[in-house]
Parts: structure tokens; sequence; C-alpha cells
């Protein structure tokens, strides 16, 4: 197996990657019938997920009728949402995800041979789907990627992607940051976190992050600006947010949960604002974890304290990607990838993102 972490910066022409990033010309031949390999959710997970919790199956794929269209994934995404989302999951099921596929046969005009999508098309290598067919379930909509310049396609499935806005909306939306805000981000160095430290910054905050290693709190503040970063593995809690924060933390994005969050939320001030994301920290216990009650600070503190679902705004998604598009662009944003090569290789590299063995957005290049 193989990983590779990769740094994008500045304009579009340092982005583009040529070993990673490449993909096939169109295609006008139509293809023939084709196998796709998928993993399938084959017992439930019980703590950190394990390669027999996942099977490697082969099928064939029907033919195209009107209106659908052939695609092939290129890349795809392994995301912690997908740890306590499987719980709902039916056993034998394809495993969820989301992936940019090329479109390699098509009976849907708008959908052309050749042309890139993103969609939650699951851990599979190909897949038939008509996409005017919409569906209540969030995770099988499907669009044609938007206009990258010279990005690396896979950022469709990260800062341009359901990761950006969820930065974008769970942070601006919720915690409303104003110009000097005390900001403190959880789990800073991941997919979301690294984003949403940024997005601070260029509202003029100040901003803290915890990560797990030296290396994520050295690119923290060293190349993304952050203006204090912790290894929360390492450091006394209380003491790192009295020295970085003397006066306090006004907004506080929350993408870990944990004894972490219970440091943080004890050290902010009166009206504080707190995104809660994710609890990654706690996805993989087999027994709950003890915690002090919340209630308190949230009284006592008067907080606010909301989480969500970045399906909230679907109808603003373009509003968040246009704007991370151009924030990178202009250099305001960078962005970091860990690319996995291999489509077999997908279990790992979900099992390290739960471990926290990304830096960036966690990808697998099939």
């Amino acid at each position: 197996m193989m990983r590779r972490a990769f740094t994008r910066y500045g304009n579009f022409r340092q982005f583009m990657l040529p070993s990673i990033c490449q993909t096939s010309g169109f295609h006008t031949s139509m293809v023939t019938a084709v196998s796709a390999k998928k993993f399938v959710f084959a017992k439930r997970f019980h703590g950190l997920p394990q390669h027999d919790n996942f099977s490697l199956e082969v099928e064939e794929l029907p033919e195209l009728k009107t209106g659908d269209i052939l695609c092939e994934a290129l890349y795809l995404s392994v995301d912690p949402y997908m740890r306590p989302y499987s719980l709902g999951w039916p056993l034998g099921t394809t495993m969820k995800g989301g992936q940019v596929a090329k479109v390699i046969d098509s009976k849907n005009d708008k959908f052309p041979i050749g042309s890139l999508l993103v969609g939650y098309l699951g851990w599979r290598t190909h897949t038939v789907i008509n996409p005017d067919i919409k569906s209540k379930n969030f995770m099988e909509e499907i669009t044609l990627l938007p206009e990258l310049g010279q990005l690396c396609p896979s950022v469709g499935l990260g800062a341009v992607g359901m990761p950006g806005n969820s930065a974008y909306f769970g942070f601006l939306e919720i915690c409303k940051p104003k110009p000097n805000d005390v900001v403190v981000v959880s789990g800073a160095a991941g997919a979301v976190g690294s984003l949403v430290g940024q997005i601070a910054k260029i509202k003029g905050c100040r901003v803290i992050g915890f990560a797990g290693t030296n290396d994520k709190v050295k690119w923290l503040e060293d190349e993304l600006g952050f203006d204090r970063a912790f290894n929360y593995k390492e450091c006394d809690l209380k003491s790192s947010l009295k020295e970085a924060a003397p006066n306090g933390v006004d907004c506080y994005f929350d993408n870990v949960g944990g004894p972490l969050s219970v440091a943080v939320r004890s050290h902010m001030n009166d009206f504080g604002r707190i995104s809660v994301c994710g609890a990654i920290s706690l996805y993989n216990d087999t027994t709950p974890t003890l915690v002090p009650c919340v209630e308190p600070a949230m009284v006592f503190k008067q907080l606010k304290m909301e989480g969500f679902l970045i399906h909230r705004w679907t109808g603003r998604f373009q509003e968040g990607m246009t704007q991370m598009s151009t924030w990178i662009q202009e250099g305001k944003i960078k962005i970091k990838e860990t690319h996995t090569e291999g489509f077999e290789n997908m279990p790992q590299a979900f099992i390290d993102m739960l471990k926290g063995g990304n830096t960036g957005k966690a990808i697998v290049k099939a």
C-alpha cells in the first residue's frame, strides 16, 4: 500500500500534480459488459474497525437504460461520519461514501462520456445509475464536478466538497465569528478542522488548534497560520488554554468531543458559541466515556452549543464551494490531502483515518 501527502498552495498552476491527479481523455466508444468491485459491510464494528468488517465482492453491472450512465471511480473518500452512520446500515450493503468518478458510458445527455461527477456512490469501482431520478437519501445524489481549473479533481471530496462546506457553513453560520474573537478548533489538522482554522483567520480571529502529532502542530502553525497549536496527547489542556487564550475563548469548533471539549468549554467566555461537527474521539469506544456534565458550563456561561448535519445547507452548497475555490485561488486557503493508492486499500485507509493517520483530507486513488 502506498500513502502520500500532498500540499497545495497559491494559484491554480501550483495545484497540478500529474502523477496523482491525471485522468484519461474523453471516451467516445461505448462500453460493453462491466464487472464492478465493491466493499460490502460484512460485520458490525466493535471498537476500531478491522479488515474482517469488510468483504470485497465482484458484481456484473446491468446494461444501460435510457437516462443511465456508467461511471468509473477515480478518487474515493473515507470520512469520520462513516463510523457512527454505520449503526444504521444493514449488513450486506455496499459501504457508503463519496467519490469522484468519470462517465465511461452514457445514455443521458446531461452526463456525456468523459465528464467528471461527484456523488455518494459508495465503495465501488464502477456504478450504473440514472442521475435524473431524485432520491430522498442524501447519500445518493450526484452532480457534475464543478470547474476546478487545475486543481486535482480529488478536492471535490475535500476543500471544494462536503468537508469544505462543513467548515464553511458549520463555522460561519453557527459560531458567527467576529474580528478578534478567540477561536479553538479540535481535530485541527483534519479535513474540516484545517479549513475552519483558516476561515477563522480570514475573518480576523485568533486561532488555537489541537492535533495529535508534533508534525501536525508544526504544519498548523508554520504553514496554515494558526496562532498557536498543541499536541493534545502531550500537553496539559487546562494550562495550554490558559497560556494561549488568557482572556478566554469565544468560539469552539468541536470535531472530537471527550475530555478536550470539556476543557475548552470550561475556558469559554460568557455567550460563547460552540459548533459541534463530530466526536471522533468517541466513535470507537466500546464502553461509554465518562465526562463532566455539560449543563453547568452551558448555564453559568450562557453558552450556545449547536450540532449540525451538512445537508441542512444543501440549497447553498454552490455558495460554499464557490467561496472555498476563490479562497484557494487567492492563496488564503491552503490544503493538504493524504492519498492512499489502490481501491483494494479502502478499509486500511478508513482505519488509518480513524486513528489520525491523515493530515488534511484522506483520499483513496482507485
